[in-house]
């Protein structure tokens, strides 16, 4: 940070730059009369102390807001991929006010949020709970679907015990700034999710960053943290953004040569992997992982999310973790979506390879067309593109074509659209998305010609 970033993005209407962000406020050339108000910049104020008299400049936060124009640039240029009001939709089709499209950009992997049986236990359990307890599960906020749902989750993915939070967000907040200190040394994957990194800040623990997947790099940055610290390694089971899977025999290995405890955050691995076990047992190695954070956003079509570990870890979270006790706790309609789902999942493990299988046609068929989907075995499809205006160009084409993919462009990951498919995404459906695919490449080649 510190120096003017310019997005690549380039409007339509206009073909040129458009900021990312101004200058860094304390080199930003903003009004400096005495008139200026909150939002101008820099403000002129007068102190005196002891007989002295003394201008003072201050500088306003709200300055950066101010030069920050990029998203209402990207909205008149009708590129602007974000806060799309969907009015409602099934698993596999939303409307808009435009019309329905084809959603190929949700994570429902397993399709179960429109699963009656799921939609059912929220209902009964706003008849029987209400719709919130309006309190933290510290005090007056737990119920017996909390200690139900923990219980069936750690039973489910061969954990010791279990806590609920009320997000994935908050599990990962919470679990690494509970247990880090300023005295530790956390280790992560540079492509770690962004709570991590939340997570990581707030405990004042000494950060250490190895490249993506890079066992060697991990290798490295555990030589050379200090032997007598605490160290923690945190990676995904599966990466959001191009669907990988994390080399985790390998890490696992590292981790006890190393003696530093490690934490996997399977946010995406959970209802897809192993018959939904997730990325522990796909690599067999669930009984020497320490740590599981998982998300009920995604496979349990819900929201919520959960610490897996040992009891006293978890006992220890359960009075330490800020992000759980300064929260109130989730509505409890969510927590018996997310345990009808997690029923149906052990129920039906089919439904995990599914997802994958669709996932893995798409991949292919889009192949031979000539893009380059991303190789993995998840229901992620990640297309790599070679800039941030041609992916929200290809964006838009899609969405005009009546299928919703999500655009994904610089700090979140480099130039892709990301698609991700469904188990209830039938074989027209599939096909469908294909033939938009080859439209909008062509309407690409022709561009860059």
């Amino acid at each position: 940070m510190g120096e003017t970033t310019t997005h690549p993005l380039r409007t339509a209407a206009t073909c040129r730059a458009i900021p990312i962000a101004g200058p860094p406020l304390s080199r930003a050339v903003l009004p400096t009369t005495e008139a200026a108000g909150p939002l101008n910049g820099p403000m002129h104020t007068k102190h005196q102390m002891r007989g002295v008299s003394r201008t003072v400049v201050t500088v306003d936060i709200f300055g950066r807001c101010q030069s920050y124009t990029v998203s209402q640039e990207a909205r008149a240029a009708g590129l602007y991929p974000y806060f799309i009001p969907f009015e409602g939709h099934d698993a596999t089709v939303a409307q808009t006010i435009d019309g329905d499209i084809l959603m190929c950009g949700s994570n429902n992997y397993l399709g179960l949020t429109s699963d009656p049986r799921v939609k059912a236990a929220a209902q009964a359990a706003i008849a029987e709970y209400g719709t919130s307890r309006t309190g933290s599960r510290l005090l007056n906020g737990n119920t017996p679907l909390h200690d139900e749902l923990e219980r069936e989750l750690a039973d489910f993915l061969g954990m010791p015990a279990a806590l609920v939070f009320p997000t994935g967000y908050q599990a990962n907040v919470g679990a690494i700034a509970s247990l880090l200190s300023r005295h530790d040394v956390v280790i992560l994957d540079r492509e770690a999710h962004a709570s991590v990194y939340d997570g990581c800040g707030m405990s004042r623990a000494k950060i250490r960053r190895f490249a993506h997947n890079d066992m060697d790099d991990l290798e490295r940055q555990l030589a050379a943290s200090p032997s007598d610290a605490g160290r923690l390694v945190v990676v995904d089971g599966v990466y959001s953004m191009a669907g990988d899977l994390c080399p985790l025999t390998e890490v696992v290995r590292l981790c006890r040569q190393y003696g530093a405890r490690l934490l996997v955050d399977d946010a995406h691995g959970i209802g897809v992997l192993a018959d939904g076990r997730g990325t522990s047992a796909h690599f067999g190695v669930t009984d020497q992982v320490d740590l599981v954070t998982v998300t009920f956003s995604k496979s349990l079509a819900s929201i919520g999310g959960a610490v897996l570990g040992p009891e006293n870890v978890i006992e220890y979270l359960r009075h330490h973790a800020r992000s759980l006790i300064f929260s109130a706790a989730a509505p409890p309609a969510s927590l018996a979506a997310a345990y009808a789902a997690l029923r149906i999942l052990r129920a039906e493990p089919w439904l995990c390879r599914q997802a994958v299988e669709n996932a893995s046609y798409v991949r292919r068929e889009l192949m031979a067309l000539g893009y380059d989907p991303i190789p993995n075995e998840t229901p992620i499809v990640s297309v790599r593109l070679d800039g941030v205006q041609e992916t929200l160009l290809a964006w838009r084409n899609l969405l005009d074509r009546g299928v919703y993919v999500n655009a994904v462009i610089p700090p979140a990951a480099s130039p892709r659209l990301r698609a991700s498919f469904s188990t209830t995404h039938t074989p027209e459906q599939l096909k469908r998305v294909v033939a938009a695919f080859a439209e909008v490449g062509d309407l690409i080649l022709l561009e860059d010609q």
